[in-house]
């Protein structure tokens, strides 16, 4: 099924085949019951990307048919928020009777937020130079009339912002109030009421901790600014220099004090706890002063690599969020020596698509 075909009315029995596929697929773990958190059946994705065909006078958003790899238009995004649906006919119809902006136009890339604020990526096979700048801040002008908007032009070497290049995202979770920085073309959590979900199952699972806890792959503080509650004090580490920017600016802006970010991959972060190697990154940060007990671990596809799973297996207690179930599957098999399975969810992140998203978490034997 295309994208722009789904249906509201199919999304229940899409959820229950894919929890049945997660079921039998770790029915060997002797996990609990699955929890599992649906997502919106539509409008539930705040990142969208898109190429741009052009046709004589025409420009059209298009995507390629996973099976025929034949390219069709989009006029409307149905698994995407709103405002994203509503910024495209509008950005369209300015585009594509000025030259100055549709020329050597390839591909827009939307950002918004639950918050109401939108940002665009425009990619170009061209230099882009004043006069390209003048003509989209006119047409920022004119969209701004209606939307909290940012355009940001990209092209070989070239980024070229009008105003800023990040939205401010607005959180509500467990009843707090939460400001997230989030920089265009850095990774965010595409579905956001899911992404509450996640967060605040993570903070159910955790409220009674001891210690400290690290967190691996933090990304922007998406986990570790609100689970700085549930603990004396958080170590999270991201290799991203924007990302780990951004995320200071998260910790400032939600007064969490408790919470210090290093710029670290997770391998590096090993051999640094290991003594193996020194990191002038970690000036000013004593790794003997915490007492982590509970690591919470957030990675790519890819999965942990054998070394920092071996990293992960000496701690009490292992948040894992996964959004790779086969990758999960062999850390697990390495895990399970040392921990059990306590929790296990579901989180509906990408509906309609074979991927998704767990959370699993394990305590020592």
């Amino acid at each position: 099924m295309r994208p722009t075909e789904i249906q509201a009315d199919h999304y229940d029995e899409q959820l229950k085949n894919k929890t049945k596929l997660i079921k039998e697929s770790f029915a060997q773990y002797a996990a609990p019951e699955l929890e599992v958190f649906a997502s919106e059946p539509l409008n539930y994705r705040l990142r969208a990307e898109f190429r741009l065909w052009h046709e004589g006078d025409e420009l059209h958003h298009v995507m390629f048919d996973q099976t025929t790899k034949q390219k069709y238009q989009v006029h409307s995004f149905p698994p995407a928020s709103l405002l994203i649906n509503e910024v495209m006919v509008d950005l369209i119809a300015l585009i594509k009777v000025n030259e100055a902006a549709r020329r050597k136009l390839f591909q827009i890339d939307y950002l918004a937020t639950l918050s109401g604020e939108i940002i665009v990526s425009l990619l170009y096979h061209k230099a882009l130079d004043e006069q390209w700048s003048t003509e989209m801040r006119n047409i920022r002008s004119l969209l701004s009339q209606k939307y909290k908007i940012d355009i940001i032009g990209r092209a070989k070497k070239q980024k070229v912002i009008l105003d800023k290049d990040y939205v401010t995202e607005e959180l509500t979770i467990d009843q707090r109030n939460y400001t997230f920085k989030q920089i265009e073309n850095s990774f965010t959590q595409p579905n956001a009421r899911v992404n509450v979900k996640m967060i605040e199952w993570a903070l159910d699972i955790t409220q009674n901790s001891q210690g400290d806890l690290l967190e691996l792959y933090c990304g922007s503080g998406n986990f570790s600014v609100p689970l700085a509650q549930n603990f004396e004090k958080v170590l999270a580490t991201e290799i991203s220099k924007t990302s780990v920017s951004a995320a200071q600016q998260n910790i400032q802006q939600n007064n969490i004090t408790n919470l210090k970010i290093i710029r670290m991959s997770s391998e590096e972060f090993v051999q640094a706890q290991q003594g193996v190697r020194e990191f002038r990154r970690l000036e000013g940060v004593n790794l003997t002063d915490y007492q982590c007990q509970t690591v919470l671990v957030d990675p790519p596809r890819a999965g942990l690599d054998d070394t920092t799973v071996e990293m992960v297996s000496q701690y009490e207690n292992i948040v894992y969020i996964s959004c790779n179930p086969d990758t999960l599957k062999l850390n697990l098999d390495t895990l399970l020596l040392t921990h059990s399975i306590t929790r296990f969810a579901l989180f509906d992140q990408f509906p309609y698509t074979h991927h998704v998203e767990c959370g699993v978490y394990l305590q020592k034997k």
